[in-house]
This record gives C-alpha cells, sequence and structure tokens, in this order.
C-alpha cells in the first residue's frame, strides 16, 4: 500500500465503543469503512473496563453466594479465592470478545489499521507507529473515537504497585490486605464492593458531599448502608493530600481530611476519566478542544471541522460505552443526510456493578425541583419482595419521581431510582417509561410477573396512583 491510495467513505479514529459501533454500522447500510486503532480493539471497555471490571464483580459475587450457602442448606467449607484463576477467567473472556470483534469486523468488510491515527487538513489522516506501518489515508467523513484515560491527581504518583488506576488494579497479581479507593464514583465503589466482598480491608473516599455523585441521595444512602454492614468505610466530603510510602515499599500512608491518615497496602485512584485527544494531532482543522480537553461537539456530533464528528469519551457527554454505541450510530445517520433526532442524555440509563447494584434514569428528586416540577415521590424496600428474600438478597430500594397532579397523585414519570439485586437488568422498564414521558397511570396498568425482583417497580408505581396493595 502506498503513502496515498488509501480511501474510504468514512474512517474512524479509534477503536473503542463509539467506535467499532460507527464503523460497523456504517458497513452494515453499506460505507466503506475504515478503522484505525493504535492499541487493542475494543478499547477501554472491552479490554480494561466494563468487561473485565465486571468479570471481577462476578468474582465477588460467586464468593459471596458460598459464603452463605448453609443459609440454604447447602453445606460446604469457607470459600477461598485463587486470584489466578480469577485473572485468567477474566482475560479469557476479553480475548475472547475482542476475538469476535475483530472477526465482524473482517466479515462487514471493515478495512483495520494498526496504529496511531492523526487527523489533518482535507480529512488526511496520517497512521504511524503500528504493522500498518507510516501511511496517509483519505476519507469523505471522519468520526474522531480516541476515547479517554484514567485521570489523576497530585501527590498520587502512579506507580503499579503502591497507587494504581483501574487499568493496573484490573490486573493485579494479588489482592491486597488493605486498601484506599480515591474516588466515591461508579468505578470506584465497583472496586470497593469486589475488594470489600473478597476480604480487603476498604475505605472509600470522596470529595464530594455523598458517593456517587448524580444518584437520588436516598439510593446513595442504600448502598452507604450495605457497604457499612460489608465492613466497607465511606468517607464523604474529605480532600486527599498525598501519601507516604513505607521505606520498605510494602505499604503506604494515605492523608486527607483535617490531619487524618490510613495505612494500607494499596491505593486506587478512581478520579474519572479525561478525553484522550493527545495524538489526535488536529493541525489545520477547525476541530477545537474546551479547556477540559474534550473535543467540541453539537448535539449531533458534528465538531467545528466540516465532515468530521467526535464521539464517545472524547466530547463531554455521559462517559458510558452504550451512550457511546448510541452516539457512533448518530453520527453515521447524520453522514448519511438522515437528519437523525439528537440523544436525550438526560434521560441516559446508568448502571454501576457494585453490590447491592445501581439502576437510575431521568430526575432525581431534587433535580426534578431545580428543574421547576411540582414533585410526588414513592420509595419501596426489596426487604418484602417475595424473590429477593428468597435470593438471600434484600438491600435495596426503589424510588420513582413523577410530576404531581392537582389531586396529588402522581401524573408524567420523571425518574427511576433503584438499588437492589439485578437492577441493572431491571431498569429496562423504568427507562422506557421515562423516555417516552409515560404517566403513572399508564404503566400501573400494566401486569408485573410474580414473583419477580420487577414486582418492586410496578408496586412503587401503583402506590403513586394513590392506590396500593401493601402500603
Amino acid at each position: 500500500m502506498s503513502a496515498t491510495d488509501a480511501q474510504h467513505d468514512v474512517v474512524v479514529i479509534g477503536g473503542g465503543p463509539g467506535g467499532y459501533a460507527a464503523a460497523l454500522y456504517g458497513a452494515g447500510i453499506g460505507l466503506d469503512a475504515g478503522l484505525v486503532e493504535s492499541n487493542i480493539i475494543g478499547g477501554t471497555c472491552l479490554n480494561v473496563g466494563c468487561i473485565p471490571a465486571k468479570e471481577l464483580l462476578e468474582t465477588a459475587h460467586v464468593f459471596r453466594t458460598v459464603g452463605h450457602a448453609a443459609e440454604f442448606g447447602v453445606n460446604s467449607s469457607a470459600p477461598t479465592v485463587d486470584w489466578s484463576v480469577t485473572l485468567t477467567r477474566k482475560q479469557k473472556i476479553v480475548d475472547q470478545l475482542v476475538g469476535g470483534l475483530k472477526g465482524l469486523l473482517k466479515a462487514k468488510k471493515v478495512t483495520v489499521y494498526d496504529g496511531t491515527g492523526s487527523l489533518g487538513a482535507n480529512h488526511e489522516i496520517a497512521v504511524s507507529g503500528g504493522e500498518s506501518g507510516d501511511i496517509t489515508i483519505t476519507a469523505g467523513s471522519v468520526i474522531l473515537a480516541a476515547g479517554s484515560q484514567p485521570r489523576t491527581i497530585p501527590g498520587f504518583e502512579i506507580d503499579g504497585k503502591l497507587v494504581v488506576t483501574s487499568d493496573g488494579m484490573l490486573s493485579m497479581q494479588q489482592l491486597p490486605a488493605s486498601a484506599v479507593v480515591i474516588g466515591g464514583g461508579a468505578i470506584g465503589c465497583e472496586f470497593a464492593s469486589m475488594m470489600g466482598d473478597l476480604g480487603v480491608e476498604v475505605t472509600v473516599l470522596e470529595a464530594l458531599p455523598q458517593i456517587l455523585a448524580g444518584c437520588d441521595p436516598d439510593a446513595t444512602k442504600a448502598v452507604e448502608r450495605s457497604f457499612k454492614k460489608r465492613g466497607i468505610t465511606t468517607r464523604s466530603g474529605v480532600m486527599v493530600q498525598g501519601h507516604t510510602p513505607d521505606p520498605g515499599g510494602a505499604h503506604t500512608t494515605v492523608a486527607f481530611g483535617e490531619g487524618e491518615t490510613l495505612d494500607v497496602e494499596l491505593v486506587v485512584m478512581s478520579v474519572g476519566r479525561r478525553p484522550y485527544a493527545d495524538l489526535l494531532g488536529l493541525d489545520g482543522t477547525s476541530v477545537e478542544l474546551d479547556e477540559r480537553g474534550f473535543v467540541v461537539a453539537d448535539e449531533t456530533c458534528r465538531t467545528g471541522e466540516d465532515g468530521v464528528w467526535a464521539v464517545g469519551d472524547i466530547i463531554n457527554t455521559p462517559q458510558l460505552a452504550h451512550v457511546a454505541f448510541a452516539e457512533g450510530m448518530l453520527a453515521i445517520r447524520d453522514i448519511l443526510g438522515e437528519d437523525p433526532t439528537p440523544l436525550d442524555h438526560h434521560g441516559t440509563p446508568w448502571c454501576i456493578y457494585c453490590h447491592p447494584e445501581v439502576a437510575f434514569a431521568g430526575h432525581t428528586e431534587d433535580s426534578a425541583k431545580e428543574a421547576g416540577f411540582d414533585v410526588v415521590t414513592s420509595k419501596h424496600s426489596f426487604i418484602g419482595n417475595g424473590r429477593a428474600k428468597i435470593v438471600g438478597d434484600t438491600d435495596g430500594i426503589v424510588k420513582v419521581i413523577a410530576e404531581r397532579k392537582p389531586d396529588g397523585t402522581g401524573g408524567r414519570i420523571l425518574g427511576v431510582h433503584m438499588v437492589g439485586p439485578w437492577v441493572t437488568e431491571q431498569l429496562g422498564q423504568g427507562y422506557l417509561a421515562v423516555n417516552w414521558e409515560a404517566t403513572v397511570d399508564d404503566v400501573a396498568a400494566f401486569i408485573q410477573p410474580h414473583p419477580t425482583m420487577s414486582e418492586l417497580f410496578g408496586e412503587t408505581i401503583m402506590s403513586l396512583t394513590g392506590r396500593s396493595l401493601h402500603g
């Protein structure tokens, strides 16, 4: 291949969820698609994010289940964890999914370039540093999907031993006896939950007033109660100042708050992710970055350069794989001139896989009031749910926020917040209710299967009609 003979209808820079979704979707419609990836196809989500993190959380779930087996009359010895087997299983799952994705790209005739892609003028993309060699490719349309990388903070240099990011945590060769997780967001709480269930003494330090910012406070409190019962400490509204490693290198002392310290074997840095536009070039283009490093894009993911779109973590939208999927497909539809409806990020479904799980869509009670709604809410606990009792997992709640009607009952459903067993699999009907702007009466008329966890959502909705079965 010469330096100038590669031409495609669309070229995507970045092979994560937003990038490969765009390439596959475009190729499936008939576009000649090229995809440039400098590392491993699948991006953060598949390789050092969603998939491996959830596999480790599943190990914790199995360990927790076996530990309580005697309550079901199943007698077994106390469980132990062979962490090497866990890591091997994690990598096997990742490798299988990466292999499947590569096969799908090949079947759809997407041309994959191995190397770093940088965009210059006239839609020219220089590919370098990989197996594809140093080449230049061009396209009628370009989609930037370079993704993100973990943020760090001063005073905590990442060394891969005492201080790790989420990337390093997923490949730790052994679990520590104690750990501090800096950052109580979704990723931080997932790691804290996993380690806590496997016997690590864990403390979560969060600078904001509550962990899981963005969740309804009632949901957050339900998580904190469960964490506390399981020996996981959460501290909100505290700042960290730095850490002092022990001369022997086996542990370190973390300074935080007003003169407080914690001696731990591991610090997990979980303070969010920054957009990774570092290697995109962009010289000679009108693509702009904002003050935080995000590529500036409009509601249809168009950048300031004609014919260039940006999707996924590199733009300032929810940093979620499923949002990146949707944005990748949105960009393709816009490239095809289909005038697609912009995504409504307010209604985005959020799922957090700590124990208990968290899932929500739409307004919290506070944000609904701040938006000017007169609201009515209802909240029910899983402790009264038959299926939850059967599986022995009753921590958590379902809370629904609705617009108040003149008679005091609920009207339009504004938000659904769930904490508890399998709620990441239960959010579907709540997500649809919020995004279809359904009313309480609309949803209350539907039959909920019995016995299921999802009955609690139906019961919570029904109570907002002014009538209920159980309270």
